[in-house]
Order: C-alpha cells, then sequence, then structure tokens
C-alpha cells in the first residue's frame, strides 16, 4: 500500500491514496502506525466487494512544477 504522511498544523495526517483511508497522529511515526491500524481494521471488517470498489490499483506518487504569480 502506498502511504503519504504530511505534516498538518501541530501534528501529521497519513493517507493510503490506494483506499481513500487516511489516519492522523502527533508524529510521523505515530501517524504511519495508526493508518496501518486502520487499514487492517478496514479489510479486517470489508466486504470483498467494498475493498474491490475502493481499492485503486495504479496509483503514481510525482512531484510537478506549477508557476505562482
Amino acid at each position: 500500500m502506498t502511504a503519504i504522511i504530511e505534516r498538518e498544523d501541530d501534528g501529521f495526517v497519513a493517507l493510503c491514496p490506494d483506499l481513500d483511508i487516511a489516519s492522523q497522529g502527533a508524529t510521523i511515526e505515530e501517524a504511519r502506525a495508526n493508518l496501518v491500524e486502520a487499514l487492517t481494521l478496514f479489510f479486517e471488517t470489508a466486504s470483498s466487494s467494498e475493498i474491490a470498489r475502493r481499492l485503486h490499483s495504479e496509483v503514481f506518487v510525482t512531484q510537478v512544477e506549477v508557476p505562482v504569480g
């Protein structure tokens, strides 16, 4: 699974774009651990059709340059 973690205010937000599931934590490590927990709970409780519906099989993470001003 892909995880994107970014600072937000005084903490961090962790996003799994493969399934559109997010979590948060006070540190990068905590946000990552909370995301793993959220994903684990999702897989334990979601039906196979829900998993298939939400799963994005191809996720690309890249940077782009945008002119400002």
